[in-house]
């Protein structure tokens, strides 16, 4: 025993044993004690640092794949709606989004299962293929004119996203509590240069596609076909070692006691706020899908030209992305709980600034913004505080879950937004938002409270 030591840190989202190598992650160094959580049985000759290249290595890995998924998501986006309206008219037209969320949710628990027995890199390397087929489909479908055969390969594009959002999780793999609101953020930034770029190809694509004289818009899929494949190259080869497979590896003990701080043994505790965090996430996509997807309908009706709608949704895509490591930051600094409420209240903000200036498009521009930055600080907090509220051993089928349940609450936002609209107007939308706001605060409230009585009887 006089060989290994305790090191006070926390791998994968455990805080592990002290033996005087490393800062505690409460700031207290206590020899000797074993915190909650499980403990990572580490050599004395083991470099203490040996951990952070690799977390380094694998944030780039994962931001690179997310920046390809990004770019062929934001291309067949772009054309999907249109897409949709040639092979079967306006009415249909909005279908192709939401399917293509459906898709996504329909494989967020799949690929979970799959991720929890095989890791990571297989996973994700799985899901890039499953976009590239849908990519492929989409182009056979209009290259022979079947509306049900477009829908299809949209449904199985969404595997683009359901990977998307599973490399905010996998970022957090190998993260301490201290760093990984940030690592999280970092891979949720990365989305902004797909977000940005992918629609802008459309042009480009439809020229390619002239020029290997196939049909109108069937050259902007060969942008998420190569893409989905590089980001497949990237996951399978180089994203070595695993990082949930490598986080598995380093834990070898579990240790009964309580720790200091917010600690999260598989309790009660563990539960209620487990779903405090999928609620967060779910309930501020919902918002978000909401009100964005109609304000561009609300501006048309209200006379602006297309460039101002164009302007106003790509500022409120750089508030929901560009920002995202500041807010990983202040989580990490603040706490899971002080940003979700910070999110909130800017998503109230939105709400509030688009209900009473709805006929100023400068105001809806502002109001946009601010619902960009409500949903990221939300969405980041709140994945983070997943992290630390799930059991090891479920962690990752609740990341699942967590996905499932933000995609479906996202389009059931998008369906229901525009009934809303047309009963009550574009002002009445953005009061009825006010309702997934006050549950998500009372929810956080509840789970606090929840939270703190569990550590004042541990």
């Amino acid at each position: 025993m006089s060989s290994r030591k305790y090191l006070t840190y926390e791998y994968c989202g455990v805080d592990v044993g002290c033996g005087g190598y490393a800062p505690s992650v409460t700031g207290r160094h206590r020899p000797g004690r074993r915190v909650a959580g499980t403990v990572a049985v580490v050599s004395a000759g083991e470099p203490y640092d040996s951990l952070v290249p690799l977390r380094r290595r694998t944030l780039v890995l994962l931001t690179i794949g997310q920046i390809l998924g990004g770019l062929g998501v934001g291309a067949a986006v772009s054309v999907g709606a249109l897409a949709a309206n040639d092979l079967a008219g306006e009415a249909w037209s909005g279908l192709a989004s939401t399917v293509m969320t459906l898709g996504a949710a329909v494989l967020a628990v799949p690929l979970a299962q799959l991720a929890d027995r095989q890791g990571r890199r297989i996973s994700l390397t799985g899901a890039a293929l499953i976009a590239a087929v849908g990519a492929m489909i989409c182009m056979l479908a209009l290259s022979v004119h079947v509306f049900v055969l477009l829908l299809v390969g949209l449904g199985f594009l969404g595997a683009a996203a359901a990977a998307g959002l599973q490399s905010r999780f996998a970022a957090t793999d190998l993260a301490s509590v201290r760093s990984r609101g940030r690592d999280l953020s970092l891979v949720v930034w990365s989305t902004t240069v797909g977000a940005v770029t992918g629609p802008n190809l459309a042009e480009p694509g439809n020229t390619l596609g002239a020029a290997l004289g196939l049909e109108p818009l069937v050259g902007v899929f060969l942008f998420p076909v190569v893409a989905q494949l590089l980001a497949a190259v990237t996951y399978f080869v180089w994203l070595r070692p695993d990082p949930l497979l490598e986080s598995r590896r380093l834990v070898t003990l579990a240790a009964a006691e309580p720790s200091d701080g917010l600690s999260i043994d598989g309790g009660q505790g563990n539960r209620v706020l487990v779903r405090v965090a999928i609620a967060t996430v779910s309930l501020s996509h919902a918002t978000m899908i909401a009100l964005m997807s109609m304000t561009p309908v609300h501006l048309i009706h209200a006379g602006a030209t297309l460039s101002i709608v164009g302007f106003t949704l790509s500022l409120h895509i750089a508030g929901m992305f560009a920002l995202s490591p500041v807010f990983g930051i202040l989580t990490d600094r603040l706490g899971r709980f002080p940003i979700i409420v910070v999110g909130q209240a800017m998503l109230l903000a939105a709400a509030v600034i688009t209900a009473l200036g709805a006929h100023q498009a400068t105001v809806v521009m502002v109001g946009l913004i601010m619902l960009g930055l409500g949903w990221s600080a939300s969405t980041v907090a709140g994945s983070a505080l997943l992290n630390d509220a799930s059991p090891r051993a479920e962690r990752v089928r609740l990341q699942g879950r967590s996905d499932l349940a933000m995609n479906l609450a996202g389009a059931i936002g998008g369906a229901v937004s525009g009934p809303l609209l047309a009963l009550l107007g574009y002002p009445g939308l953005a009061w009825t938002l006010l309702l997934p706001v006050a549950l998500v605060l009372a929810a956080g409230w509840l789970g606090l409270r929840q939270s703190r009585r569990v550590q004042a009887t541990a």
